[in-house]
């Protein structure tokens, strides 16, 4: 539906289209550890039978996420009649549309919800009906994030304009100090900010941090506004025709500050701690000196593994490594893969670091956070 940078990790470590800028960074070329695990992957495919993507799993989770979403909207707006009715539901919401992103939209925008380009097109919209843009996610995330993960200078996502420390590269301000206890509701900030300032900011500037990008032009253009126009329509000016303003502001603010640090956190937890690495490309070559496989095994953690219903609500995120090791390939097969890149990691000598429940990694960062905001953390 949309067109495109690819949403998968490129045949060389880094996109072809990375920058207008030329902000490219070249990772050690030799990955053995990345071939060899690409082909005992391919095995298990080969072995089971199992389809990398089009799963049905994937189409009836869908169903039952648009269900769960469409259900907590007409209660909200034509049936609740009072404050705690509307704010258990406003909650509801910001938890339907997180299963929205991180299951059908984050799967469609990587290319693997199905194998029909068609199909990964609509569902990804589903990210432009909810608020964000689908062009915009595609360049921030899939490209730019899933290359430079945790690089100074390059992962945007880890780029938050001095408000906040991730990484010890980063310069340290005062502020910071108190970054661990005053980041989380400025968590609740990011969703309100990407639906209504970021997208349009990238709309005029074609910039994304240090990375500037082409602009969306002829269908996507067309894409990015009717994904605005119907956004704002069932958002907020249906509701205004049967609530006074205030009131669909307050709880639009409700369900998108809870939707923000979910999250943020889900995003947050498998990067942002201290068992994860921050490397940078080295002063003498300007290049990353591990292969790109090992890198992304080396910065990113894995959490909640033997918790089928994390699992089921955040898109398979909680096998954060197996997603940016195989992010065209449908989350519904992470849990079978993980076996063999745990195998494939000892056999080639690698960490393979996790945070064994959600809450152990959501203090896993609370502590990163703390650490970035002391003088000289390192």
């Amino acid at each position: 539906m949309t067109a495109g940078p690819e949403a998968a990790a490129p045949a060389s470590p880094q996109p072809a289209h990375a920058s207008k800028r030329g902000l490219k960074l070249e990772f050690e070329p030799n990955d053995p550890f990345r071939a060899e695990l690409r082909k005992r992957v391919d095995e298990y495919f080969q072995r089971t039978g199992r389809p990398r993507q089009d799963c049905w799993e994937m189409y009836a989770k869908t169903v039952v996420v648009l269900a769960c979403f469409v259900a907590s909207y007409l209660l909200l707006v034509f049936v609740a009649q009072t404050w705690w009715q509307g704010l258990l539901l406003a909650l509801a919401m910001g938890l339907c549309t997180a299963g929205i992103g991180f299951n059908i939209q984050h799967d469609a925008g990587h290319k693997a919800y199905s194998k029909h380009a068609w199909v990964n097109g609509l569902m990804a919209f589903t990210l432009d009906l909810i608020g964000g843009s689908s062009y915009v996610w595609r360049w921030k995330h899939a490209v730019i994030h899933h290359n430079y993960v945790n690089i100074t200078g390059y992962d945007y996502d880890i780029d938050v304009g001095g408000i906040a420390r991730f990484t010890p590269r980063q310069p340290q301000l005062p502020i910071h100090r108190w970054q661990h206890l005053y980041m989380w509701p400025l968590y609740g900030l990011l969703v309100i900010k990407w639906q209504l300032v970021t997208d349009f900011r990238f709309l005029i500037t074609s910039a994304l941090g240090p990375h500037e990008l082409p602009r969306p032009r002829g269908w996507d253009l067309a894409v990015f506004f009717l994904g605005k126009a119907l956004f704002f329509g069932w958002a907020f000016v249906l509701p205004m025709f049967f609530h006074p303003v205030w009131v669909v502001l307050l709880f639009y603010v409700v369900a998108a500050s809870f939707l923000g640090v979910l999250m943020s956190v889900v995003f947050q937890i498998p990067h942002c701690a201290e068992q994860a690495d921050f490397p940078i490309p080295s002063p003498k070559t300007g290049r990353m000196e591990t292969p790109w496989g090992v890198h992304q095994v080396n910065v990113t953690l894995d959490f909640a593994r033997k918790r089928r219903a994390t699992f089921w609500f955040v898109g398979g995120l909680n096998f954060h490594r197996e997603h940016h090791l195989f992010p065209v390939i449908c989350h519904i097969n992470y849990p079978a893969l993980s076996g063999i890149v745990e195998q494939t990691c000892r056999d080639f000598g690698l960490k393979s670091e996790e945070h064994p429940t959600f809450w152990g990694g959501v203090a896993a960062h609370y502590r990163w956070l703390k650490k970035m905001g002391r003088e000289g953390a390192e």
